[in-house]
């Protein structure tokens, strides 16, 4: 290598650069679930989770009717009034909205000053991926449909599929920030643990120093 790139990886390669990559990391993760979640407020985005939820063994229970969900299915931006009725029946909105509320509060978190709240936010925002990319498993949406082409179930994903899969990125990123997150909290518990002993020794280096003084004003006083 010649000595322009060493010098480049050089300046690369440096603790400031980790920190600044894991903040920006942190702050990645944060938009996405202050994003996403914001939108789980809006019907659309709550009628394109149904397939999901509807399928997923931890989910479904959710909803009053999860099995009927394919009959009701809208395209994004398309508005049937009959469907959206059947979805607010179904308490598709209703989930949505406390999904929605869970998530904003992920992304809250990851966003701390506190660095122990800090940790709480990478934790769950490490965890979440597991529930998501369960979904490449329960939902057969996630996987490009058998209507004639060749291509079709595993391994073609379909839109879905693609963003469920995506979720990977935030599995590894979160993981990361928990690292991050748990190294800051074992450096504060070390300065609050640190910080009675240097008083303590603080006081003993003043009473010794205060000691021989003591006994000189003593010793005067006998003198005289």
């Amino acid at each position: 290598m010649t000595a322009n790139v060493l010098r480049i990886l050089g300046m690369i390669a440096t603790p400031v650069s980790q920190r600044i990559g894991v903040a920006a990391l942190r702050i990645s993760i944060a938009i996405v679930f202050l994003w996403i979640g914001a939108l789980k407020f809006v019907p659309y985005e709550a009628d394109s989770i149904t397939p999901f939820v509807a399928n997923s063994p931890v989910m479904y229970f959710f909803y009053k009717h999860p099995e009927d969900y394919k009959a009701h299915l809208t395209r994004e931006g398309e508005l049937k009034p009959a469907e959206r009725a059947w979805e607010t029946a179904n308490n598709t909105y209703a989930f949505s909205c406390g999904l929605g509320t869970v998530e904003l509060i992920i992304g809250f978190l990851v966003l701390a000053v506190s660095v122990r709240l800090g940790l709480a936010g990478a934790v769950l925002a490490f965890l979440t991926p597991f529930v998501t990319l369960s979904f490449l498993v329960t939902t057969p949406e996630a996987w490009v449909p058998a209507l004639g082409d060749a291509q079709h179930g595993f391994p073609y994903l379909s839109g879905a599929g693609r963003l469920v899969l995506k979720d990977t990125v935030i599995l590894a990123g979160g993981w990361l920030v928990v690292v991050d997150g748990a190294r800051a909290t074992l450096a504060q518990m070390a300065r609050h643990t640190a910080a009675p002993w240097r008083s303590a020794k603080t006081s003993c280096e003043e009473t010794s120093m205060a000691q021989p003084e003591h006994n000189t004003r003593q010793s005067n006083r006998r003198e005289l």
